[in-house]
């Protein structure tokens, strides 16, 4: 069965995008297909994919009228990567979402055919950058979350609500199932605050934090403006290698998620004091 894995954090500038780009790249390298569903009205992962945005093509008539979604998937600038693509007016159907009975399914409600399918070894999802309609729709769709965070004090704020969301959903009844994949640090610079902020959050966190800690770089920025990501754009960067790292250690994680018959679950959600 295809893994739904969504990648949230309610605050921008996390490095969001970049990672749903370079994962997907990174896990069809290693031999499994992909589709990126780009939730985020700005459709920054459709063109950081080589993918032009076009009005229709993206999830909004299937989200509003539950068309098929067969229809809006394009190929991509990475091989085994394809992509649902998003657009500005995407946007709009927060509203009409909200309109509708169950409005939390809708998303499940049209990916379940793409699902049974079973041609998508992982479907990602990447969330916009707030706490709507959108992203609740991707929390009750997924099998698990990822959430990417700054090496920043501010972030771990955002942090402490992300994960409060996912809880919120899951004891709910939203999503029962609904788990966190993992805490992934970004935008690392050899700074003491850094260093702070990354040994906060593993004490806190734990398990859930990967070992791999993705660098700021500027090539992470130029790779988007020629359709590629930093991984195919800049292969022997800092940030590629980092990414190279996060592909396999989230991979084997996966496996041993797979196998393991406990599952690792992050703590409940600390207040914004516990971190400071």
């Amino acid at each position: 069965m295809s893994h739904v894995l969504a990648v949230s954090n309610q605050k921008g500038g996390v490095g969001k995008t970049t990672t749903v780009v370079n994962l997907a790249a990174v896990i069809a390298a290693h031999g499994k297909t992909v589709l990126v569903l780009d939730l985020d009205p700005q459709a920054n992962a459709t063109s950081g994919l080589g993918v032009e945005p076009k009005s229709g093509v993206s999830l909004y008539n299937a989200l509003v009228d539950l068309e098929n979604l067969n229809d809006v998937i394009v190929g991509t600038s990475v091989e085994n990567v394809n992509i649902i693509p998003s657009e500005v007016d995407l946007a709009g159907a927060e509203v009409e979402i909200a309109r509708m009975d169950d409005h939390l399914h809708g998303l499940q409600k049209v990916l379940d055919p793409i699902i049974d399918q079973n041609v998508f070894d992982y479907i990602i999802i990447d969330c916009p950058p707030s706490l709507g309609i959108l992203m609740s729709n991707a929390l009750a769709a997924a099998d698990s979350v990822l959430i990417p965070m700054q090496c920043e004090y501010y972030a771990m704020e955002g942090l402490s609500v992300i994960t409060g969301l996912v809880e919120r959903i899951r004891t709910s009844g939203a999503n029962p199932k609904l788990r966190i994949e993992g805490v992934l640090m970004t935008m690392y610079s050899h700074t003491r605050l850094a260093d702070d902020v990354i040994e906060q959050v593993r004490s806190y966190y734990g398990d859930a934090v990967y070992d791999t800690i993705i660098p700021r770089s500027v090539r992470a920025g130029e790779a988007p403006s020629f359709g590629l990501p930093v991984v195919a754009y800049a292969p022997s960067s800092t940030v590629a290698e980092g990414y190279f790292a996060f592909g396999k250690e989230f991979l084997d994680r996966a496996k041993a998620w797979e196998l393991a018959a406990d599952k690792i679950d992050l703590p409940a959600s600390p207040r914004s004091s516990d971190l400071a």
